[in-house]
């Protein structure tokens, strides 16, 4: 038997240089974007490919603005965040948690809620990802697609060892492993959607709930 790429992992892989309580950095609602608008429009048409029209979404590590296609209906957007004033202020949400996925990991949804789910330019802030990739796999259907993103942009010193450690394009690898160690998604695809001219890269892991 194979054994998972995190099974025996070493624990200060996914530490960070701020070890503060996470609510104490994001206390301050920051309402920016923090990556360009080339590289959110590469975002909304990756969503407006994969995201199925009048499904339930789960937008999850979510601010006061979620980069859905404007033309796209869905039955329900739900966000799950840190700060409860960006949340709010999110025209798409139709509800809201706020929780810390680095003190809990589980989920506060039913299982199979969802028929999608995405996680935009936060991945890298996560200290147990399998877990929460693992989580994720539970709220949604069957086939539901999963859609990370991330860019070269980062709080450095909320992301983990495992993120600074590595380049762009390792940061796919990485984020296949966290996949694949959860158990629960195949058809696992590494795109990069950096558009042109960008100064940035867009980089991105789709994977369907097994």
């Amino acid at each position: 038997m194979s054994i998972s790429p995190f099974a025996t992992k070493n624990e200060s892989e996914f530490r960070r240089a701020d070890e503060n309580d996470d609510a104490l950095f994001y206390g301050q609602p920051r309402f920016v974007t923090h990556i360009e608008p080339a590289t959110i429009g590469a975002v909304t048409q990756l969503y407006r490919e994969i995201l199925p029209s009048g499904g339930a979404i789960l937008d999850l590590m979510s601010s006061w603005v979620s980069h859905l296609p404007p033309e796209m209906r869905f039955s329900r957007v739900a966000g799950l965040g840190m700060s409860e004033a960006e949340l709010a202020a999110n025209p798409v949400l139709d509800d809201f948690r706020v929780q810390n996925l680095n003190r809990n990991s589980a989920l506060p949804f039913a299982d199979a809620q969802f028929d999608a789910a995405t996680i935009c330019v936060s991945i890298q802030y996560l200290t147990s990802p399998v877990t929460v990739m693992r989580e994720l796999g539970r709220v949604l259907q069957t086939g539901a697609p999963l859609i990370i993103t991330f860019s070269n942009r980062c709080f450095p010193t909320k992301a983990t060892l495992a993120w600074r450690s590595t380049d762009d394009f390792g940061h796919l690898e990485l984020v296949e492993k966290y996949l694949q160690s959860a158990g629960n998604w195949s058809d696992i695809k590494k795109l990069n959607r950096t558009p042109k001219p960008s100064r940035e890269p867009l980089l991105a892991v789709v994977a369907r709930r097994a």
